[in-house]
């Protein structure tokens, strides 16, 4: 179950892991904080795809690859992941420092 979804033509989405470093350096990369859908496009253009025909099953995997780590506590505090407005806000950010980055 390490392999989330391949699309046609594109580079294969990744597990969980890899998924959370891509959108940990997105955040970084967008000033540490930014709307879900700003990251995910981020992301999407890192990997080859039309920004403005992501693919669902990216999608989805990318919400749920934060949402796995930000319910970890562990890795939580390894990847920096926190919601500045509380959970269920569509508000992702990082932590510059995270105590203890899984490399």
């Amino acid at each position: 179950m390490n392999q989330v979804a391949a699309i046609p033509g594109k580079r294969p989405v990744r597990g969980n892991e890899t998924l959370a470093k891509r959108v940990r350096e997105a955040l970084l990369a967008l000033g540490g904080e930014a709307h879900r859908g700003v990251v995910i496009q981020q992301v999407a253009k890192a990997l080859g795809h039309d920004v403005r025909q992501i693919p669902e099953e990216l999608e989805e995997a990318l919400i749920l690859s934060f949402d796995k780590t930000w319910r970890d506590e562990r890795k939580r505090a390894a990847y920096g992941f926190h919601l500045p407005f509380g959970e269920g806000s569509h508000r992702w950010a990082v932590l510059r420092e995270p105590m203890a980055y899984a490399a």
